[in-house]
């Protein structure tokens, strides 16, 4: 295995969320629902029916337990998974200080059930 290049680390997850991709210029291209497969406090991995660009900026809205976070990123990969869906890493970009909260207090009861 190679090295891990993360900052932090990620753990396994499943939340619902929508997307949009936007290009350089700020125009939307395409929108759709996902699924996390994981996430960190500075990126996480999304399972979708469709192949996402990683020419694309994306405006994520996730549902965190009982709160929605909305989370700026770029895509920074995409492959095929199983079952004819599609992978997409994502690196945060922009988190504004209320959805951060929210995300590391859920990474942080994760770490605690789940310690590395």
């Amino acid at each position: 295995m190679g090295n891990n290049k993360r900052k932090h680390a990620r753990y396994d997850s499943l939340n619902l969320l929508s997307y949009v991709c936007i290009d350089s210029e700020g125009k939307e291209w395409n929108q759709g629902m996902g699924r996390t497969l994981n996430i960190s406090e500075s990126g996480l991995q999304l399972e979708t029916h469709e192949p996402i660009d990683t020419q694309y900026t994306l405006l994520i809205s996730v549902g965190i337990e009982d709160d929605l976070v909305d989370i700026k990123g770029n895509v920074v990969y995409t492959n095929r998974g199983e079952e004819g869906k599609f992978e997409a890493g994502i690196e945060f970009s922009e988190v504004k200080p209320e959805a951060l909260v929210v995300l590391r207090q859920y990474i942080s009861e994760f770490h605690g059930q789940f310690p590395e």
